[in-house]
């Protein structure tokens, strides 16, 4: 036992590992079987990213928490800093580690810094305020938030901010209060943006920070003003009484926003040769708020909004950003109309980009300005038809929906004209969308009937089967309540009938329905610019039975047929034999619908035949009395 003598006499040992010294007993533990020393935070990393398979990486994260957690057991303060941030890394992979709750709390107490920043880490991803360890960091906040020193105070803020509850709120907004009228900017600019999530929490507390948060708007640093521009945005927002308070600093927002529009060049605050963006953006924002609305305060604003929006730079991104906050302000307020065209004229601008994040950004903006300047938006109209050959779906969708919103009774066979090439190459989803919502816009819109049922059936032929069922019943209403145009519309339909049937279902629906209520027009010239069709009722018998026994087609299309087919027996009188067997057919079809159909009609032939001459008769008094 001579080695462990001489180990014993130790008292020190430097380990190179980190540059740390390590105690005698923790190197005994060691070599005696003990608990094994702890390991560093980049050992940890790297062993887990050298894991293969998951199974290895969930051994290793397993016994190094076995580890923690034996370490928290025996109150080893000697690592705890180094294995709770072992345990964060842990947690952000997606394994447990609410046992380090307590632990964290610890490094909190503790008066060293760097314990407390890894325990305020801890804190905030660990802590959750349903449990009741939250409430036990409250004292340890109210301490650090009044320390002298600026950073174990900022810790504190920041903490507060993110895991604030409503109890916690109420019980330190008097500490957040007094910082915010410090004259530390450091602390200023955390208290403030503390005091935005306070108030997001306690909405009634936030008559607490409305004087502060006025003191704000005059400072001079930018990071103060940026945070107190945002808590103003807030207040702002939750009530009402305090939009009337804020509304009076309308000018003192306007002059800040046009010394930084017209101020030169500050490298403190340049991005991209725009000075300081990120607070335009915040002011604008705010400006939003306070002229939504109101006459008088919108006013004010004009001026600046259009400065802005005339002399940022749009080469950068930068000042893309800028300009897309100001068309929203500019249409958020009671803007002049004047200014409105300006604002439209950017976003027009925009659809030109080769962005396609500026191009998607523009799209969703015009679509939210539409009804309030549409003449404006018009003057784009082409552009946004250019967009639906876009490659790019989600630009395609929200081109198609500022299309229907920008059709009028002036411009719908423009519109139609373009909607119906995009649906000719577009995906399933777009055909059905557009379909269904074009059904509605000609619907309003349409010039003519006629016009109206032309276009819908090249929606079907296009379409196929991708058209909504609702658009079938919808169709069959308008064609039926369309009397005048029965024959017209009877003969196109058939026209349209080419040999991919099994394609287009829903158009062979409508033509199903059309040719039994009126099959005997289908020769008929009146009210035809064209030519008779001479369609011989063979022809019409045949295609029946091409749809009827195809494999292709669908239970609801051989439903519309095997309907449309019985009344083609009062239609073609001399056919009977011939319907009567095809409907026959069906009486044994595996579909109970299809069966249950076929029988009903085999009766009305066999046992009710009077039934379909009064109905004969019946068709033929109200044509002559039409």
């Amino acid at each position: 036992m001579l080695w462990r003598h001489l180990l014993g006499m130790i008292y020190l040992i430097y380990d190179s590992r980190d540059g740390r010294m390590e105690t005698k007993n923790n190197l005994l533990s060691k070599l005696t079987g003990g608990l094994p020393s702890s390991i560093r935070l980049r050992d940890l990393i790297r062993q887990i990213r050298a894991c293969k398979t998951a199974a290895d990486e969930r051994a290793v994260v397993q016994k190094e928490c076995a580890y923690i957690r034996s370490t928290f057991r025996e109150e080893d303060n000697t690592w705890r800093c180094r294995n709770v941030a072992k345990l964060l890394y842990i947690h952000m992979l997606g394994y447990p580690a609410h046992f380090g709750q307590l632990e964290c709390l610890k490094l909190i107490a503790s008066p060293r810094f760097i314990d407390k920043r890894v325990g305020y880490l801890g804190a905030t991803l660990l802590l959750d305020e349903r449990q009741d360890v939250h409430l036990l960091i409250t004292n340890s906040l109210k301490n650090d938030l009044t320390s002298q020193t600026q950073f174990v105070a900022g810790l504190a803020l920041s903490a507060l901010g993110s895991i604030c509850s409503p109890e916690m709120s109420r019980d330190l907004a008097g500490e957040v209060e007094k910082l915010i009228k410090s004259s530390n900017v450091y602390l200023k600019k955390k208290a403030a943006l503390c005091a935005f999530r306070i108030i997001k929490r306690v909405p009634e507390i936030l008559e607490m920070f409305i004087p502060a948060a006025r003191s704000l708007l005059t400072e001079k640093n930018h990071g103060v003003l940026i945070a107190g521009v945002i808590l103003v945005t807030e207040l702002c927002s939750l009530c009402p009484d305090t939009l009337l308070y804020f509304k009076k600093l309308v000018p003192n927002l306007v002059r800040i926003l046009k010394n930084l529009v017209m101020a030169g060049y500050s490298p403190d605050h340049d991005v991209n040769g725009i000075n300081d963006p990120f607070l335009q953006v915040k002011i604008l924002r705010l400006l939003r708020v306070l002229g939504k609305q109101d006459d008088e305060t919108s006013e004010i604003m004009n001026d600046i909004l259009a400065q802005v929006a005339t002399n940022t730079e749009t080469s950068k991104n930068v000042g893309n950003a800028i300009l897309y906050e100001t068309v929203l302000s500019i249409m958020g307020i009671k803007s002049e109309s004047g200014l409105r065209v300006l604002g439209v004229n950017i976003l027009g601008r925009f659809l030109l980009n080769i962005d396609k994040n500026i191009r998607y950004v523009a799209l969703n903006t015009l679509l939210q300005t539409v009804n309030v300047d549409n003449g404006a938006v018009q003057r784009h109209r082409n552009t946004v038809l250019d967009c639906l050959k876009d490659p790019d779906v989600s630009i395609q969708r929200r081109a198609l929906e500022l299309c229907f919103a920008l059709i009028n009774s002036n411009n719908i066979r423009t519109v139609t004209k373009d909607l119906l090439s995009f649906i000719e190459g577009a995906d399933p989803e777009s055909k059905a969308v557009c379909s269904s919502k074009l059904f509605i816009a000609t619907e309003v819109h349409a010039p003519t009937k006629r016009w109206h049922i032309d276009t819908m059936i090249k929606v079907l032929t296009l379409a196929g089967n991708y058209v909504p069922d609702d658009l079938v019943g919808n169709l069959i209403q308008l064609i039926s309540e369309s009397s005048q145009l029965h024959v017209y519309t009877t003969q196109q339909l058939w026209k349209n009938l080419g040999n991919e049937l099994a394609s287009c279902q829903p158009l062979v629906q409508v033509a199903t329905w059309c040719i039994g209520e009126f099959g005997d027009l289908l020769n008929s010239s009146e009210g035809v610019d064209a030519e008779p069709l001479n369609v011989a009722e063979e022809h019409i018998f045949g295609l029946y039975e091409k749809i009827l026994y195809s494999y292709h087609m669908t239970l609801l299309t051989k439903e519309y047929t095997i309907n449309s087919l019985m009344k083609l027996s009062v239609r073609f009188p001399k056919s009977i034999s011939k319907v009567k067997n095809m409907v026959d057919v069906f009486g044994s079809n595996m579909s109970t619908e299809l069966q249950q159909r076929s029988v009903e009609f085999s009766s009305v032939f066999s046992k009710h035949d009077y039934l379909r001459l009064v109905r004969n008769r019946l068709n033929i008094t109200l044509k002559y009395v039409h």
